[in-house]
């Protein structure tokens, strides 16, 4: 991992991941079909960047996420240079997602290609018609491993 990443860019998304609102402590979770669905549009985005498809990355995001990078081969590139993690990785597990207000949260633990562990957190909005897009994503070093 880059210098710049582990003294600048990883506290940053551990202070922005601290700020994040929680779920509803009352809230029921995803029903198993969005729960699916949520899941599906992450295994699509890691699939589409570990064949540099940036037209197939793009389209994982939400309209808003597109309107502010501007371009597929500029999310590529960000993607690649951000989240070295997520660029083909060796194995993804899933949790159970979360409910949120206006879309839902799902926490992904990754492991990279050279066996680092790390924890991702997916912001997920559903579209007007129905269909999940990813807004957001902050990973961070994965500090619960097993002994």
């Amino acid at each position: 991992m880059s210098r710049f990443l582990s003294r600048v860019v990883l506290p940053i998304a551990m202070v922005l991941l601290a700020a994040l609102p929680p779920p509803p402590v009352s809230d029921p979770g995803l029903s198993a079909k969005d729960t699916e669905q949520v899941q599906k549009v992450i295994v699509a985005q890691i699939e589409a960047l570990a064949e540099d498809d940036a037209e197939r990355i793009f389209e994982t995001t939400t309209p808003e996420v597109r309107a502010a990078i501007g371009s597929s081969g500029r999310f590529l590139a960000m993607m690649r240079g951000a989240y070295p993690m997520v660029y083909q990785p060796s194995s993804v597990t899933f949790h159970k997602p979360a409910a949120g207000q206006d879309g839902a949260w799902q926490l992904v633990e990754i492991t990279d290609r050279e066996d680092q562990s790390w924890l991702a957190l997916f912001a997920l909005e559903r579209q007007p018609d129905k269909t999940w897009r990813i807004s957001g994503c902050l990973v961070a070093p994965n500090p619960w491993l097993a002994t």
